[in-house]
């Protein structure tokens, strides 16, 4: 089979409950189907597990606690540090001084929020007993000085001119962390949002600080599920973790509308350089000439997303925008694997793992196919996630594919291509070793001229999409779809949930 028609068939794959089968049970009667009479109701792929913004460390845990939580510090546009509940101001290369604002929301139980509130929550990640995975980028911290109830400063260790990009940790009234209060499971913060009710693990309902607004999260695992849900008014809004045909299908429903936007959710292909094929320079430059990223965007992901050249996309303030693609030329990637020792008579096989998500199992065979006809002979092994992200982190991989998800700080450059980040110590899974790009981590870490720093930034940037410790892919889009009578939500690039603060439903008619 050709590359192309590949390319197609896979792009036109139903998933188990789609197609005929889902058309003729809802795509004719769904009009007659009851609404929900009030609140709202958001579907999700994946379960919140842990309400404690110091200890959660998955990302819809994370996206519901910036609902109930507010943060110190957010961000702008361009991913650039802008105050959220304080001001803040660099008074010494090592001493940052943090003013709350006037009128800032109080806590959920009434309580109003101080700068000792603050100072006891970061206090909390720095205690090795609280289990913090937030302690190790702010170590950096010396001491915090409250100096009345809206001031406060941070001691550092050292200079680090990117120390606010740390400060989005959701604020904790210190009389109940003092208590031991278990935060996990019942969340007092001064977002939004507030928890109403968690009475089983795919149902969590919060209500809505300003209107009493209700809104459940519930968990619906299966897509084709999640959808039918939707069309029978069963939820009425549901953000991405949709396969490309569904969101095709949803496209055509008269009461369903359908929004799109650009994501900065960096998904890559990584390679394992302390092994003896994919460390050579040739091997990875080769792969990255022979996988076609613009067919699989076109194809696979039904254009939902752009190419991407680098972690950061060019609209960051430290993005690099003049990075030259790799290009899809085949003819240049078998003469990079001569150049490597291999051919017809010596053919390169690998290992690419990924995980049971069937979606990620149809790229990984498409990319597969891709390297095949270039003489690259892949075998494919999907694992669960626990397994699968487990071997990456050990080093068990020769390739593989992941995403970054709602990456801002140039901080991830140190995290995951610094030689010191090897794990356990950081996410250098690849075992990249670049004393060149260790030097411009350092002295872009400690540039406090942003100017300066976005330029030695770029620089890194070249030296990695040269080096190629990552391929990297695209940029998903993010994807909304939504009942009519629901407005108002407008869609982040990282995928927050932050469009819950300001959505609207009407009443059914």
């Amino acid at each position: 089979m050709r590359r192309r028609d590949l390319l197609n068939s896979l792009a036109t794959v139903p998933f188990a409950g789609l197609g005929a089968g889902l058309g003729a049970s809802l795509g004719t009667g769904c009009a007659r189907l009851p609404d929900v009479e009030s609140g709202l109701r958001f579907a999700l792929a994946t379960t919140p597990k842990n309400l404690d913004p110091l200890r959660a460390t998955d990302a819809v845990s994370e996206r519901v606690n910036r609902l109930l939580y507010a943060r110190l510090v957010g961000f702008d546009a361009a991913s650039r540090p802008v105050p959220g509940i304080a001001d803040y101001q660099r008074l010494t290369p090592t001493r940052w001084r943090f003013r709350l604002r006037e009128g800032s929301a109080p806590f959920s139980d009434g309580t109003p929020l101080r700068a000792a509130d603050v100072a006891a929550t970061y206090g909390a990640v720095l205690d090795p007993s609280t289990g913090s995975h937030h302690r190790a980028v702010l170590s950096v911290i010396e001491r915090i000085r409250v100096l009345d109830e809206r001031r406060l400063e941070f001691e550092l260790h050292e200079p680090k001119p990117l120390f606010p990009y740390h400060l989005a940790l959701g604020i904790q009234p210190a009389r109940l962390i003092e208590a031991g209060h278990g935060f996990q499971r019942e969340p007092v913060g001064s977002g939004p949002l507030r928890l109403a009710d968690w009475p089983s693990p795919g149902r969590l309902s919060l209500v809505r600080r300003r209107d009493g607004r209700r809104i459940d999260l519930l968990t619906v695992k299966d897509p084709n599920v999640r959808v039918m849900k939707l069309l029978r008014g069963e939820v009425q809004l549901m953000q991405n973790d949709l396969p490309p045909e569904l969101v095709g299908y949803l496209d055509r429903q008269p009461r369903v509308r359908v929004e799109r936007a650009r994501g900065v959710n960096f998904s890559y292909l990584g390679f394992n350089l302390a092994d003896p094929a994919t460390g050579r320079a040739e091997v990875r430059q080769a792969i990255a000439h022979a996988v076609d990223r613009a067919a699989i965007l076109r194809w696979l992901f039904k254009g939902n997303g752009r190419l991407a050249e680098a972690l950061f996309p060019p609209e960051h303030w430290a993005g690099a925008d003049d990075l030259a693609p790799h290009a899809f030329d085949p003819q240049r990637a078998r003469r990079l694997l001569a150049r490597a020792g291999y051919g017809p008579e010596r053919p390169l096989t690998l290992s690419y793992k990924t995980s049971s998500d069937p979606f990620r199992l149809r790229l990984a065979t498409v990319i597969q196919a891709q390297l095949a006809e270039v003489g690259i002979r892949v075998r494919v092994q999907s694992y669960d996630w626990g397994t699968f992200f487990g071997d990456i982190k050990a080093g068990r991989f020769q390739l593989y594919s992941l995403t970054w998800v709602g990456i801002r700080s140039p901080d991830i450059f140190r995290y995951a291509f610094h030689g010191s980040a090897l794990p356990p110590d950081g996410a250098n899974r690849g075992r990249y070793l670049s004393s060149d790009a260790d030097a411009l981590i350092d002295v872009a870490a400690a540039t406090a001229e942003r100017a300066r720093q976005a330029a030695l930034y770029r620089e890194l940037q070249h030296l990695l999409h040269r080096d190629l410790p990552y391929l990297p892919l695209w940029f998903e889009d993010q994807v909304l779809a939504a009942r009519e009578g629901v407005s108002g939500y407008r869609l982040a690039p990282d995928g927050q949930y932050d469009g819950l603060v300001d959505v609207e439903v009407a009443a059914p008619a």
